[in-house]
């Protein structure tokens, strides 16, 4: 596989910074089907969704490791959750022709017996892989990880795939901009904070495509606009379409 084949559209004149939905958007329960459909409806070009998975081993979508009033995920079987939790795969279709971040959960902090970033990753692999191939597909995927491990397992289990390293505020964004190039990243996605022109500038030289997190501030969105990044993730679709898209008034 050629190297630029996991490299990302970047922002230029044909392509405006995207907006993607932070577990997609509205009123209700967030990582639902409901809300990305609401965020796609919103004007959105995508959404951002976390993925863990269940005792029966599918990718579900869902942040935390337990399940509200039901206990860890990791020890549940799929008959046994509710009907509003999506899988992957219906997460994906929901978001056919759109732009989605799949973000892979998972940690020691999560306990003794959660399946692993890495497990977890090459599960959404193999979900996605599928989703890509199939008749209505997003329009682009990559798989996202503050674990370096469970970015080489995407890579490994499906290499076509892009994947996109997350970065902890704590860590420098230029040391984790260099751990993205090493791991054939195509997306660095750095908190809002760490995003400044140089950071975007020394991505951009070495193929790599940054999208800031969780912007929600008109100052932020700003901020991040006028450094160049190539994406946002945010809770206020609507705000971020028009700081980014919408000219200024003359």
């Amino acid at each position: 596989m050629q190297e630029i084949a996991r490299q990302w559209p970047r922002r230029g004149a044909d392509t405006p910074t995207a907006v993607l939905a932070h577990r997609g958007a509205g009123p209700g329960r967030e990582n639902t089907l409901e809300s990305f459909a609401a965020a796609l409806g919103a004007g959105a070009d995508g959404v951002e969704l976390d993925v863990r998975c269940s005792a029966s081993g599918t990718a579900v979508v869902l942040h935390d490791a337990e399940v509200p009033g039901m206990g860890p995920l990791h020890l549940l079987e799929d008959a046994e959750l509710p009907v509003w939790l999506p899988t992957l795969e219906e997460a994906l279709a929901t978001c056919a022709g759109a732009v989605v971040d799949v973000e892979v959960k998972g940690s020691p902090a999560d306990g003794v017996g959660v399946p692993p970033a890495e497990h977890v990753a090459a599960v959404v692999a193999g979900v996605v892989g599928e989703a890509l191939a199939g008749p209505a597909a997003p329009s682009r995927v990559f798989v996202s990880s503050f674990w370096p491990p469970a970015l080489e397992a995407v890579r490994t289990a499906r290499p076509e795939l892009r994947t996109g390293l997350l970065v902890h505020p704590a860590l420098d964004a230029a040391d984790a901009l260099a751990m993205a190039a090493d791991l054939g990243a195509s997306v660095l996605l750095p908190f809002r904070a760490q995003v400044d022109g140089a950071l975007v500038r020394s991505a951009h030289d070495r193929g790599i495509a940054v999208w800031a997190w969780t912007v929600n501030e008109r100052a932020d969105l700003d901020a991040v606009g006028g450094a160049g990044v190539d994406g946002v993730i945010t809770d206020r679709v609507d705000l971020a379409l028009e700081v980014l898209r919408d000219p200024p008034a003359s």
